[in-house]
């Protein structure tokens, strides 16, 4: 049985398109409160604006290296290209017609106006924003025209710009062209004077300057001026076997991320032709790359919409992250660790519980030596400030942060560069591989010698996206995990691998294998006649040497259930291959991120997590970490977890044997919304848990006279 056939896989490029789709599918949900689908909008907007500047541009470099290999789908880059411009421009269309059919009208009956044109300000409002422009937006702005002895200016990445043709004659045929940016430093829309009650006003900045943009060229004649923005090559090419200093280069491409190829023009629709054919040639870009848009050109400021005050009815509830029930605020976190592992899930229990578990590592005098992979941390990150104050207070402090973590390496930059000057050890990364682990490894002297407290983790050390991004996690004193975790970090710090593991198993080395290996075995199973079933969930499936082993593993009888949010490069129903796998992917409120996969091995269930999807570049080319859930109880919860996941039959859509993704049949079936059943059951956990307190601090307390004798 042959199954590395072309036509038993999916692209991956367009898989994610179609997940992109899913989540544009939230925004035009009616059942979904209005200014929720706003951010969900906003998401799409930014989620294509990374697929450009990462997917499309590596494409690109290939067809120009003239690289003709095909993918896993049989496809070579410029068939892929092809493939994604007829569907990225279908994309963009239907999230354009959205926002005007339906969002724009629904927030306008809600009291909120979006101004679409000059023409559609009163005499007061157009005053007011005049007044805006001359005292707040004016001495900002560097209009710059394009002559013979002016160059056409350099144009930022991602920057939003006014195009416009001038001419210092009464002759319109004569003409040059200018260009202003739209200045980020100023908010993208301003809340103008509505003249109705209870009702807000919005113009976009780019309406204000468009409006204005006259009085930047006061001895010509403003011809016309159109909006305009770019997206350029983003992704880094670092030889890192030549770059002496890994900091000081990253550095270096950081600056020329913004001077990239341009792969992509999106302009005003009914721009005028010759400002079209002058944008065209100075961005060196075909039709193809240009997208034609009705409507403002960036929809990201919709996030920022969404945060305007006044509307909390029409957002969802907001949620606040519980403490885990297993979890005694009043107790010290290494006695309860020693108690019993704990599991931990985010953001239904609160992330709060890791930033002490290193807080208190940190000011701890038992403590010895901190020890943690970081990949993304927030801007403001309790985290690292413990990590520093650890090793200002004398610890051993050893931090591996991740300088190659895609659009966060300035951030890391700056954090590792702090962490220096606090005195601890930093690792800059390592060369030819992305750390994507997430581990934290605390060494404590107790009465009984050494012990080692570990968190494993599925998901970044960033206390704001855990707020937004469903983690698991695990906290464990078990002896051979302990050890393991010692050897990745000698590893990491240049020592060589252990001769042997205890529990972990890591990417590059042999996390691949283990997979296989864990898939053959089900396949074995079923082929033997025993119960056979795979469950795994994750962000992406696209490696072709696992999805042969599912394959063969389903042909052979193993019920297989895959719960993949984003990319998934395998096929359902092909006829005695993939006939007994099914793949839904859950796009909720919150963002889908864990690792979790489940085995039944014949009855002996093994339940592990990690960092890592199945994807070529998780397996091969990046550290990462996956363990085993061994205790009972945690073991339990995880599999619970599962198996609400799989009922879900409100925000999943399953995978059709014709690459279409529908959601289920709900008539007659109990609803089931696998992240409202968790932000239900961690509130009543922590409301039972308050309860048991409330009931145990119960104190009898005798009455006295006033002469303190007791009754």
């Amino acid at each position: 049985m042959d199954v590395s056939r072309a036509e038993y896989f999916t692209n991956r490029e367009l898989s994610w398109l179609d997940f992109n789709y899913r989540v544009l599918g939230e925004a035009r949900d009616k059942n979904i409160p209005l200014f929720e689908r706003l951010k969900f909008l906003s998401i799409t907007s930014s989620n294509l604006d990374e697929f450009f500047m990462i997917r499309v541009a590596s494409l690109k470099d290939m067809v120009n290296a003239k690289y003709e290999k095909p993918d896993i789908a049989g496809m070579t880059p410029q068939m892929q290209l092809e493939a994604i411009s007829k569907k990225t421009h279908d994309l963009v269309n239907t999230q354009y017609t959205t926002y005007n059919r339906s969002l724009k009208p629904m927030l306008r009956q809600n009291g909120l106006t979006i101004i679409d044109s000059y023409e559609d300000l009163s005499e007061s409002q157009r005053n007011y924003v005049d007044q805006y422009f001359q005292q707040d937006v004016y001495p900002v702005l560097t209009p710059m025209a394009v002559d013979s002895s002016r160059p056409f200016p350099l144009i930022r990445n991602k920057s939003l710009n006014i195009g416009a043709l001038i001419s210092d004659k009464e002759d319109e045929s004569e003409y040059d062209f200018a260009t202003v940016q739209v200045p980020s430093v100023l908010p993208r829309f301003i809340e103008i004077p509505s003249g109705e009650k209870g009702h807000k006003t919005l113009i976009l900045l780019e309406q204000v300057i468009e409006m204005n943009i006259q009085k930047l060229f006061l001895n010509y004649k403003v011809i016309c001026a159109y909006p305009y923005r770019i997206m350029r090559n983003a992704d880094l090419s670092i030889d890192e076997e030549d770059a002496a200093d890994l900091l000081k280069e990253i550095q270096k491409q950081l600056k020329r991320r913004q001077w990239g190829e341009v792969i992509r023009l999106g302009v005003e629709d009914g721009i005028d032709k010759r400002l079209l054919k002058i944008l065209k040639k100075a961005m060196n870009v075909g039709e193809a790359s240009i997208y034609r848009i009705n409507g403002p050109l960036d929809l990201t400021f919709l996030m920022k919409v969404n945060g305007l005050d006044g509307y909390d009815h029409l957002k969802y509830p907001k949620y606040e992250p519980q403490l885990s029930k297993d979890i005694n605020p009043d107790e010290d976190l290494f006695t309860q660790i020693r108690a019993k592992d704990i599991l931990l899930f985010h953001p239904f229990q609160s992330f709060d519980t890791v930033v002490d578990f290193v807080r208190q590592a940190a000011k701890d005098p038992d403590v010895l030596a901190i020890k943690q992979t970081l990949y993304r941390v927030s801007g403001n990150s309790p985290i690292i400030a413990s990590l520093a104050e650890a090793a200002e207070n004398g610890k051993q402090v050893t931090v591996l942060v991740e300088l190659k973590a895609r659009f966060d390496e300035e951030n890391n930059i700056i954090w590792a560069k702090k962490l220096e000057k606090a005195g601890c050890h930093v690792i800059y990364g390592l060369v030819g591989l992305k750390t994507h682990s997430k581990i934290t490894l605390v060494v404590r002297q107790e009465e009984d010698g050494i012990r080692r407290y570990v968190h494993l983790g599925t998901g970044n050390y960033n206390d704001s996206t855990a707020k937004m991004y469903t983690d698991m996690g695990l906290l464990t004193c078990a002896k051979p995990i302990g050890e393991d975790a010692t050897a990745v970090f000698n590893m990491l710090s240049g020592y060589s691998e252990p001769l042997a593991w205890n529990k972990l198993s890591l990417a590059p080395l042999w996390l691949r294998d283990r997979f296989v290996e864990l898939i053959h075995q089900e396949e074995m199973n079923a082929r033997e006649g025993r119960p056979a079933h795979i469950i795994a969930k994750m962000n992406s499936l696209c490696d072709k040497g696992i999805i042969m082993a599912l394959y063969k593993a389903s042909a052979a009888g193993v019920k297989i259930e895959l719960i993949i949010r984003g990319i998934c490069c395998l096929k359902t129903g092909i006829p005695g291959i993939s006939e007994n796998i099914t793949v839904k992917s859950i796009v909720g409120n919150f963002l889908e991120h864990s690792r979790i996969f489940y085995f039944y091995n014949n009855g002996w269930e093994n339940v592990f997590m990690g960092s890592a999807d199945w994807m070529p570049r998780n397996l091969d080319r990046r550290v990462e970490i996956m363990f085993p859930v061994e205790d009972e109880t945690c073991k339990k919860e995880v599999m619970h977890i599962l198996d609400i996941q799989l009922q879900d039959n409100v925000k999943a859509h399953y995978l059709q044997p014709d690459d279409t993704y529908q959601k289920p049949d709900k008539r007659g079936k109990t609803l089931v919304s696998s992240q409202d059943y968790f932000c239900r059951e961690a509130i009543e956990a922590s409301a039972e848990d308050k309860k048991k307190d409330e009931e145990l601090s119960r104190v009898f307390e005798p009455m006295y006279h006033n002469d303190n004798e007791k009754f």
